[in-house]
């Protein structure tokens, strides 16, 4: 099985219950989105360059960077043919630490099946502002466990609204860990903090991009 890899790099998590900390980035060409706000539109389109690369491939280079945190994310990893053989033979290797981004909008369900060989997921749950709400999939909340998170990236007071509704509904914050990040340069994230504070959203957190504050926002391979 081969993969549609649009680019590898080490660097730092921007966002995440890891943010911060190193890790090996593999980024899938390919979405079955189109958000407003996507900020790796590139690697999303038909024509975008990419490398094939099958499992071994990527696991080798994976051991040769020495950094322990992989982070599977697109486009959208979960669309990717095979990638459950993929995950399973990283997750199988206990140095390493698995997280795979994802928007939402993929059942999670048929990768949870090895409990104690499982990725992470950092979902996103697609609000209005995104144009996407629709193609979220509610059930995945189900699955999700402390080693996972919620993302909610919120472009205005709506999104805002029916983040902490949903957050409210399914009971998130005794699930998983919980973030609120705002759609750059289109809501201050100080309108976020006032917003959390009237509405004593405690456990919930506001993270912004750390890789769009250190370089240039359209930069890659960062």
């Amino acid at each position: 099985m081969k993969y549609r890899v649009a680019e590898i790099f080490s660097s730092i998590n921007g966002e995440g219950p890891r943010a911060g900390e190193l890790a090996v980035f593999v980024r899938f060409a390919g979405c079955n989105l189109r958000c407003t706000y996507c900020d790796t539109r590139w690697a999303n389109e038909a024509d975008v360059s990419y490398q094939e690369m099958t499992g071994a491939d990527l696991y080798k280079q994976v051991l040769t960077t020495g950094i322990k945190n992989v982070t599977l994310t697109g486009g959208e990893p979960l669309i990717q043919p095979g990638i459950a053989a993929l995950t399973n033979l990283l997750c199988q290797d206990p140095a390493l630490s698995v997280e795979i981004e994802t928007n939402g909008s993929v059942s999670l369900k048929p990768f949870c099946t090895e409990v104690n060989h499982r990725p992470g997921f950092t979902m996103d749950y697609k609000l209005a502002w995104s144009g996407m709400e629709d193609k979220m999939i509610l059930a995945n909340f189900e699955v999700l466990t402390c080693r996972d998170a919620v993302k909610f990236v919120v472009g205005d007071q709506s999104d805002l609204k029916r983040a902490r509704e949903i957050i409210s509904t399914y009971g998130l914050i005794k699930k998983t860990a919980v973030f609120i990040s705002p759609v750059f340069a289109h809501i201050a994230p100080s309108e976020i903090v006032k917003f959390m504070i009237v509405h004593k959203m405690n456990g919930v957190r506001l993270q912004l991009q750390l890789h769009k504050v250190i370089w240039d926002p359209e930069k890659r391979g960062v």
